[in-house]
């Protein structure tokens, strides 16, 4: 399915439909200078106090040289960099958009936050995106208003709420801004001051119904917030399918009962409300629930590759896949890829 959800992306990018025998990619390893945040640092702005890091990530830029094109900022989840990542480049660069696969553990000496959070504020990752949105407008080959952000699981905050227009006064680079924001698997327990102000672009996520990791129930409870606030944002459930259903290194059901996830807890700016009761604690990290699983349905092995879908259409400007709740198999109207 990442084809179909490709596809919706490639909506909200213009001219983004290169033929895929006219498809040529250059490979530019670039240098993103950033700087490591907490989440009370980011909160507040202050970045002086937060502790500079050299990242990096690597730019695949389709198409022939001159030609300017659309970019999607691609932002990993808590394992790092995947096999998925490297297919959501290929889709991307195959539809005529460029992909930028930031890599923000490497240049802090991370491996995998799976097992402990505490090593990197879900927030800090905002930081690495808006200075890699910096690095792509300047970039000869990139047209600088059509730059969207994608984000997975951990990243998917970042890609999410950079959406707040409070966050994009904070930390967006003069003079642009994200072109779309699309979520998969998105912890969405959080509420943030002002949260439901927006920039206006588009919000689009894409989460399974079956996940047991990154609860979808919050999303629902956030996208009827956004909408109520006139927000522009879809919420697409995916019947069936696991945490990190992109994932090929996923293939079946597996149990990671070292992985740290808060899907029991609600947390808002400033306090925490644990288990759902209400209960207001101090605002410190919530006592993490250490029994998730990320996996996938054992009848339908192939879903993972499968799910890539339409996040990326040919279409105008920005019209993103219309969601749409679904209890059956992934709908006809959305193209399937089972992985060669």
């Amino acid at each position: 399915m990442i084809r179909t959800i490709a596809f919706a992306l490639a909506a909200l990018l213009p001219f983004a439909a290169l033929a895929q025998a006219q498809l040529v990619v250059r490979l530019e390893m670039r240098v993103v200078d950033s700087v490591t945040l907490s989440g009370g640092q980011f909160l507040t702005g202050d970045e002086k106090g937060g502790r500079k890091v050299t990242l990096g990530g690597e730019l695949r830029i389709p198409g022939p040289p001159g030609m300017k094109v659309p970019a999607v900022i691609l932002v990993h989840g808590s394992g790092g960099i995947s096999g998925a990542t490297d297919a959501w480049a290929r889709e991307l660069n195959a539809i005529g958009v460029a992909a930028f696969i930031l890599d923000t553990f490497s240049g802090r000496g991370i491996v995998s936050t799976v097992a402990d959070q505490s090593q990197l504020n879900s927030l800090a990752m905002m930081v690495d995106s808006y200075r890699a949105l910096a690095l792509l407008a300047e970039h000869p080959r990139i047209d600088p208003k059509g730059i969207a952000i994608m984000g997975f699981s951990k990243g998917a905050v970042a890609s999410v709420y950079s959406a707040n227009e409070r966050f994009r006064k904070m930390y967006a680079p003069q003079g642009a801004g994200f072109a779309a924001h699309i979520g998969l698997y998105t912890p969405c327990n959080v509420e943030y001051r002002d949260d439901d102000k927006t920039t206006g672009k588009p919000i689009r996520l894409f989460h399974g119904i079956a996940d047991d990791y990154v609860a979808i129930g919050p999303c629902r409870t956030y996208v009827e917030r956004l909408r109520k606030a006139g927000a522009d944002v879809q919420l697409t459930e995916l019947a069936d399918a696991h945490h990190a259903y992109d994932n090929p290194a996923i293939p079946v059901p597996r149990a990671f009962p070292a992985n740290q996830t808060t899907r029991n807890c609600t947390l808002k700016e400033g306090e925490i409300h644990a288990g759902g009761a209400g209960r207001v604690l101090p605002a410190a990290l919530p006592r993490l629930d250490d029994r998730g699983r990320l996996d996938r349905d054992p009848q339908e092995p192939d879903r993972g590759g499968r799910v890539r879908a339409d996040v990326l259409t040919a279409a105008n400007r920005l019209e993103v896949l219309e969601a749409k709740q679904h209890s059956g198999p992934v709908p006809s109207h959305i193209r399937l890829l089972v992985d060669e």
